[in-house]
């Protein structure tokens, strides 16, 4: 399998076996400076993936993030984790980390949320940034960018694109941040093709290839002639819609295009490194402050992937002025009112746009998405 080229990894590696081995040898040892040693770090930063930080996807992103953070602020030290499920033992990688003396720890999947707040009131001198979550704390904040205003983008591009007015999104867990997701690529394609029905799939997993494969597979049998997806590594969704010649959607990385060289249309290309900068620079001067941090689209964190060879020209002009249009204020928000869910319950009202608290709640799909939340 062939990545993109990547930077040299000059830090600490290692998977969660290692990890937990490393525990026991760790706690309670101090730091010694030898004679003519290269000085302490000023910040040692820790964070732990869920997956490989090769996955042209959600690690991959993350990951690259924290490089471009420790390349852009002198004196960061990274210690990563790969691999390391959503359970109760990523408590014990992360406060392994503290105990190396990482004072800023980034635990990047939702999962850790519930593990990484009870962790962060013990240790209250520990910064945490947790991904996509909905929770905040006085040294534990959460940060996500507006990838939702992209998938309202990407969906034009579905409802322009499919012949067949049948799309569809594989996701991996029935959260807000991908439920909401779904909406704004569904309402998207619908402004442009009222005709349009979604399809949504949960796999109930963040990476399960055999699922994404056969969810990729069922839909294309179904008719679906374009697929997005969120779940941490694009890859098989991607390369299998190549396969069966339908068009693909990505996410968390332009990576993935790789792997749809005829049927790629484009997708989110998160760009974390401009707010892991921020954070590390501002536990440094110590004005760091725990909120719920939303870059909009104007702050290039979350970015339109480039798009593929066969991507029509109006198809691209039409997904660069809403994208636009979001950047400069004439569209307010992917889900503005009205909006009616699949009972036809009234969601949003007219001239109504959700606040962060409802979009933290949407567990609700819109009208004309086939599919459950539950």
């Amino acid at each position: 399998m062939r990545h993109m080229t990547r930077t040299p990894r000059r830090i600490i590696l290692f998977s969660l076996i290692g990890a937990l081995a490393l525990i026991a040898g760790a706690c309670g040892e101090e730091r010694e400076t030898t004679p003519g040693a290269a000085p302490e770090p000023k910040l040692i930063v820790g964070a732990v993936h869920v997956g490989s930080v090769d996955d042209a996807g959600y690690n991959q992103a993350q990951h690259e993030g924290l490089m471009a953070m420790k390349d852009a602020v002198p004196g960061v030290e990274v210690i990563e984790a790969e691999n390391v499920p959503e359970g109760p033992d990523v408590t014990k990688v992360m406060q392994n980390m503290i105990n190396e003396g990482a004072i800023l720890i980034f635990p990047q999947s939702f999962g850790y949320m519930d593990f990484a707040l009870d962790l962060a009131k013990s240790n209250p001198d520990v910064v945490f940034e947790h991904p996509a979550g909905y929770k905040v704390a006085e040294n534990f904040g959460n940060y996500w960018a507006a990838s939702d205003q992209l998938h309202y983008a990407l969906g034009v591009a579905a409802g322009k694109m499919t012949e067949s007015d049948k799309i569809a999104f594989i996701g991996a867990m029935p959260i807000p941040q991908v439920i909401y997701s779904i909406n704004a690529y569904h309402l998207g394609a619908r402004s442009v093709n009222p005709d349009v029905t979604t399809i949504a799939i949960f796999t109930g997993s963040w990476s399960d290839p055999g699922k994404e494969a056969a969810a990729t597979n069922s839909l294309a049998d179904q008719g679906v002639d374009v697929i997005a997806s969120l779940v941490d590594s694009p890859i098989t969704v991607v390369q299998t819609s190549e396969q069966r010649g339908v068009w693909a959607i990505g996410y968390h990385s332009a990576a993935a295009a790789e792997f749809a060289p005829e049927y790629w249309i484009s997708g989110v290309d998160f760009n974390w490194g401009p707010l892991f900068i921020k954070y590390a620079k501002q536990v440094l001067d110590g004005t760091w402050e725990p909120i719920f941090d939303r870059p909009g689209l104007d702050q290039d964190v979350a970015l339109l992937a480039p798009f593929g060879p066969n991507v029509p020209q109006d198809v691209q002009s039409a997904v660069n002025e809403v994208v636009n249009d979001f950047i400069s204020g004439a569209l307010k928000s992917p889900l503005a009112g009205p909006v009616y869910d699949q009972d036809g319950k009234l969601r949003i009202r007219d001239g109504k746009i959700p606040s962060p608290d409802l979009t933290n709640e949407i567990d609700w799909f819109a009208e004309g998405i086939i599919g459950q939340t539950k």
